[in-house]
């Protein structure tokens, strides 16, 4: 039989599937588990994070898997949804019809699947175990390391920072059992941002918001060594877990009826930290600290061993025995500046032998008794785990090892580890991004000096708008459309006299490049090099914000904000909208010939950013304006990129800065807007694609999502051309939507710009589907509280009527928001979204309530989508024309 041809059946009783159980060439156990689990496809194309964001018919149901295939595809959607159960999945199976009853045959049986094995297997992966079978529950560790293999740069990356913002352990070193060629997961690890209290004297005292892996900090391993009664999870989380609260960032267990062993995730480190949040009563440790788990025993996995013990300040070794083989491992230890600790259940082994290994392994490790402790089923927990946070806390006290993730990366290049971003189209684009940020040394002089366009820019915007108020004025004078525009004409022509500079030119070199990985590692590189160089600024405490993205479309004030707007991405694409927006704008008056433009590339540059999952602005955030030459570039791009699936539904967010909208939409398609006090103050969008198999059902190819960002404020303006510039941007934003979800406090404002967009949008005709959601932005989730309710629409707060006064002056009565003839009683939804966080933050993971009140809400606003409740679709032609008109 070749070994091509032979494959695996499972437990039929032919004779074939006795055949098989022999075949001429075994396949590996991690090629066994990719075809299992569907994932042997993607070990060449590997899968992407568009892949994972599609929306299909399974993102409108709560699914069980009925298949070992359906359990990546289960595992990403709930980690998209930041559910904290997504390590926990239910699996649905058929009875095998020769046992099921006739009378029963819609019987189904449940399995579930257990995230992790228990901590004292010893056995080898390839010893005493047999393959799992597509009836049998698979390790969700395997289940993870099957997917981070069949995952690109990319998606590895998200599926990390998902994982830390749901409080879980994320993976340091992926094993490779089949050739042993571990991977080290640096690049995976700088997109996991968090936010945590910054002590002095390093800091004036402040919530930080950074990579934790990108901080130095004080590291301890906790590794196995043969058997150990007692598990490391969950000393780990009981060391973790403040109070009384246990939290389980590391599965282990007891958490689960059963375990099952672990085929190809023997190997794997994990690594969580504790992150400070300010208070004493909480704050185990003053400072940040790593916490280090090697799954599987120190003999069978000496590699990662050594890592630990090279980057750990100190190591703590589980076991109940100590042989001559681990003696003798450990005796190579000598000399190494890492302090070891022993925890030993010695009823379990062999004490006397335990004894005479550990009086020899002292003056060689340099220990001394107080470095072996002894726990038994009769120890205090409470106490020991006491005991093993002073132990901790006199270590990170003293003079000790502190590294960051970069630096455990170089150690595991010198022990001939992989590091996944060591790739040459990786290092070509951070290669650039250092050329690029070099040269910055400070963010507001780099964008007058060199960004140059931006402030003959702030002027155009402002002749436009005249411009267009003269227009509207109703036989305007000839006289002052041609001064206007003359005007307009002579800043254009000034802006397209400019030259970009080196720096822009740098970046449009990187996103010309041929290699589409290159560009997106490059696009990601700035991003985090120019929040590098951005000026410090106040942080906001982390109960009122979910660190997502830095350096993305954020959302504050629409008026002056309270810091410098931070250099980003977004700056650089600016000036290229401008170079493209003043060429354009003088080859429609003929100042300029087509044969002569030098920029009509630039929407296509910036396209690919956006069909890679990167918001692009809608409305610039520095003018409050919408480029329209620029938009519409991008719209005709989009519109030759997508061929025939070219039907677009659009939703947009809008609300208050700092109710939660970007997090919203985060968590409910898995984009990257970024929360308050994070970027720029303009809407951004975002393209999100429906699968083919979906897409006549839903009526619609892509889904463009619109966050307002810091648009609308929250409280009446008392500038009335503030109050119109906001109406006018809101009544942009949800004319062009089919779909709109306004956010609001929990004291149930409705901010005066969006009531008075509703009703200039009802004088059209042209009503988004629309949903309220109130957001519990401070407090831990009430139990039992209903994501969703219908309310009395007259009772409205006192900002409704202090809005309405504002609403007369504009020449349209005194109205209530249930006056308005759209507010439909029976129509209107309401929802109450409970609070983001379980817990104090930032060791708080999201709760469970918030993650499912998400779901719900998206459930509703794709049903109305496929159900016709929203506006008619569109197709980009009908949005670009949308956008003029608007």
């Amino acid at each position: 039989m070749a070994g091509d041809d032979c494959e695996f059946h499972y437990g039929d009783g032919t004779n074939e599937a006795q055949e098989s159980d022999f075949p001429t060439v075994e396949r590996s156990r991690l090629q066994e588990m990719l075809s299992l689990l569907g994932l042997e496809p993607y070990q060449v194309q590997k899968l992407s994070l568009q892949d994972a964001l599609q929306i299909s018919s399974d993102s409108m149901k709560n699914w069980a898997p009925q298949a070992p295939r359906d359990l990546p595809w289960n595992f990403l959607r709930k980690l998209q949804a930041l559910n904290a159960e997504a390590r926990s999945t239910t699996m649905v199976l058929d009875v095998a019809p020769d046992t099921r009853p006739v009378e029963k045959e819609s019987q189904m049986e449940e399995e579930i699947i257990f995230w992790d094995t228990a901590d004292d297997i010893s056995a080898d992966i390839y010893s005493f175990s047999e393959l799992p079978t597509p009836d049998t529950p698979v390790n969700p560790l395997d289940l993870l390391c099957a997917l981070l293999h069949s995952s690109d740069s990319f998606l590895q990356q998200e599926i990390v920072f998902k994982m830390s913002l749901c409080q879980f352990a994320l993976p340091l070193v992926l094993p490779d059992p089949e050739n042993h060629y571990h991977t080290f997961l640096l690049w995976a690890m700088r997109g996991a941002v968090r936010t945590w209290w910054s002590p002095p004297p390093r800091a004036a005292g402040g919530f930080r918001e950074d990579s934790p892996g990108l901080s130095r900090a004080p590291a301890f391993a906790f590794v196995r060594m043969e058997v150990s009664s007692n598990s490391k999870s969950q000393l780990l989380n009981a060391m973790l877990s403040p109070g009384h609260r246990q939290r389980d960032c590391f599965w282990h267990r007891d958490l689960s009826l059963g375990t099952n062993p672990r085929e190809i995730a023997d190997g794997l480190v994990e690594i969580s930290w504790f992150l400070p949040s300010g208070r004493e009563d909480l704050d185990i440790f003053p400072e940040p600290v790593a916490f280090l788990n090697l799954r599987g025993d120190i003999g069978s996995h000496w590699l990662q061993f050594k890592l630990l013990t090279e980057v750990a300040s100190a190591v703590f070794i589980l076991t109940d025995n100590i042989s001559k083989k681990e003696y003798k491992l450990l005796y190579s230890m000598k000399g190494s500046a890492t302090k070891y600790y022993f925890i030993l259940s010695p009823y379990r082994g062999k004490r006397n032998t335990n004894l005479r290994f550990l009086n020899r392994l002292i003056p060689v490790l340099k220990m001394d008794h107080s470095h072996v402790l002894v726990k038994v089923s009769s120890t205090d927990s409470a106490g020991f785990v006491r005991r093993v946070r002073a132990i901790v806390a006199h270590v990170t006290r003293s003079p000790c090892r502190r590294v960051s993730v970069e630096d455990m990366a170089h150690a595991a290049r010198k022990l001939g580890l992989k590091v996944d971003e060591d790739c040459e189209e990786c290092q070509r684009a951070k290669d650039r991004m250092e050329r690029i940020t070099r040269k910055i040394k400070d963010s507001d002089a780099y964008r007058r000096d060199e960004l140059r366009l931006g402030d003959p820019w702030r002027k155009a915007a402002q002749v436009e708008k005249e411009l267009c108020q003269v227009q509207w004025a109703g036989d305007p004078p000839e006289k002052s459309r041609a001064e206007l525009r003359h005007r307009l004409l002579e800043l254009r022509a000034q802006q397209n006299g400019h030259e970009p500079a080196w720096g822009l030119q740098e970046f449009i070199s990187g996103l010309s490049s041929p290699s589409l990985g290159e560009k997106q590692y490059f696009l990601r590189w700035m991003e985090w090099g120019l929040a590098r160089v951005a000026q410090p600024r106040p942080r906001q405490p982390p109960e009122t914000l979910l660190p997502l993205r830095p350096k993305h479309c954020a959302a504050v004030d629409g008026s002056e904000p309270p810091w410098p707007e931070p250099l980003g991405v977004e700056h650089f694409l600016r000036e290229m909208g401008q170079f493209y927006e003043a060429e354009s704008c003088l080859v429609e008056a003929g100042k300029l010939a087509a044969g002569q433009r030098r920029f009509a590339h630039f929407p296509g540059l910036a396209l690919e950013l956006l069909l890679k999952g990167l918001p692009l602005e809608l409305i610039d955030g520095n003018t409050l304006s919408p480029p329209l030459r620029w938009v519409t570039g991008l719209l005709k791009e989009l519109h030759v990129r997508l061929e025939r699936r070219a039907r677009l539904v659009v939703l947009s967010a809008l609300g208050a800065p700092g109710t939660g909208k970007s997090t919203l939409l985060n968590t409910m398609f898995g984009l990257r807007f970024a929360g308050r006090g994070s970027g720029p103050r303009g809407a951004c969008m975002q393209l999100i694609t429906v699968a083919e198999s979906f897409s006549q059902d839903l009526g619609c190819d892509h889904i463009l999502v619109i966050d307002s960002g810091g648009l609308v404020g929250g409280v009446l303006a008392e500038a009335g051309e503030r109050f119109e510039r906001e109406a006018a941007l809101a009544t942009l934003i949800m004319g062009l939507s089919n779909v709109t979800v306004v956010s609001l406090a929990e004291t149930r404002d409705v901010p005066p710009a969006i009531l008075h967009a509703f009703l200039r949008l009802e004088k059209t005709g042209h009503m988004p589907n629309y949903q309220f959601v109130y957001q519990n932005l401070h407090d831990v989730s009430v139990p039992g509280s209903r994501p969703r309710e219908r309310r009395q629409l007259g009772d409205q707060p006192g900002d409704v009527s202090r809005a309405t006064a504002q609403l007369e002056r504009q020449g349209d009565g005194i109205r209530t928001l249930a006056d308005l003839a759209f507010c439909d009683p029976e129509k209107q939804h309401i929802w109450h979204i409970p609070g983001l966080w379980h817990g104090v933050p930032p060791m708080a993971a999201v709760s469970l309530g918030y993650s499912e009140a998400i779901f719900e809400l998206k459930r509703c606003l794709l049903e109305n989508i496929r159900n016709g409740l929203s506006n008619q679709n569109k197709n980009i032609q009908q949005l670009i024309e949308l956008v003029r008109r608007l």
